[in-house]
């Protein structure tokens, strides 16, 4: 898949893409190597992870088990890339779990720990260990951390969730000097709403009931979000074609979290 020009925008780039297996990050994945990019697929389901490297293709892309909240793997996954592809151009820090759905009221705060392990920890990893390796390589990457709209608007996800998310844009925001100073760009994306199993399990309906849950709280109408469309978003951020963009968050939510919620209810 290129480009409208023709081009192929990440073409000899090689990538991360934890939590690939499915979801945001398999479809993320799909796009990179469609773009000339080669592909580590890092997750922990490995049925999965294994069968989407090998139906892009195992010339294009490998899967590596990495549990992200261990940081020494994390550490490995970087250098097993390093080692089989001599480079690291991309880390695209997706991997992400629900968490505890409870309002903090009765919120179970074991479960609490482990959603901030995944998302915060496991961000701080995977910006950590690429970052070192860009830097020893004098590679001006590009790292991508998966938000969120409910690290903008706090109706938008489980308390959890919503508090990690801020602190994923807090790591980003925070890392902009020191990896600047390297000619490493670090950005965020922030999706509304996808049918992905995560979102899927939470809300108990299936792909179907989850877009028409999102198109009805949409405030672009017209188009259902979709996977692919997070995919767009790290696709830029991870070209040449936002080399001077850093420190950014790029929502991708059709202007959900710039309308007040009960005006569009009043309108529809």
């Amino acid at each position: 898949m290129a480009s409208s020009d023709g081009t192929l925008r990440l073409e000899g780039k090689v990538a991360i893409i934890t939590g690939a297996a499915s979801g945001i990050g398999e479809a993320t994945a799909r796009l990179f190597a469609a773009h000339g990019a080669t592909v580590v697929i890092a997750d922990v389901q490995d049925q999965l992870g294994e069968a989407v490297a090998a139906s892009i293709g195992l010339h294009k892309a490998s899967y590596k088990h990495c549990d992200v909240t261990d940081e020494k793997q994390v550490e490995e996954t970087v250098h097993y890339t390093v080692e089989k592809y001599g480079r690291l151009d991309i880390m695209h820090s997706n991997a992400g779990v629900l968490g505890s759905v409870e309002g903090v009221m009765d919120m179970d705060l074991t479960q609490l720990d482990k959603t901030l392990a995944v998302h915060v920890r496991g961000t701080a990893a995977s910006i950590k260990h690429a970052a070192r390796a860009m830097r020893a390589s004098g590679t001006r990457g590009s790292i991508i951390c998966t938000a969120s709209v409910a690290a903008r608007q706090g109706n938008l996800g489980p308390a959890a969730y919503t508090a990690a998310k801020h602190a994923v844009i807090g790591l980003m925001r925070s890392a902009v000097l020191d990896l600047g100073a390297h000619g490493i760009r670090i950005n965020c994306i922030s999706p509304f709403g996808v049918a992905t199993p995560m979102s899927c399990a939470y809300v108990g309906k299936a792909a179907e009931g989850v877009e028409d849950l999102c198109s009805e709280m949409a405030t672009l109408k017209g188009v259902v979000s979709r996977a692919g469309h997070a995919a767009q978003a790290a696709l830029f951020l991870a070209s040449d074609e936002s080399e001077y963009i850093s420190g950014h968050d790029l929502v991708n939510d059709g202007g959900v979290t710039m309308v007040n919620q009960n005006n569009l209810r009043a309108n529809k």
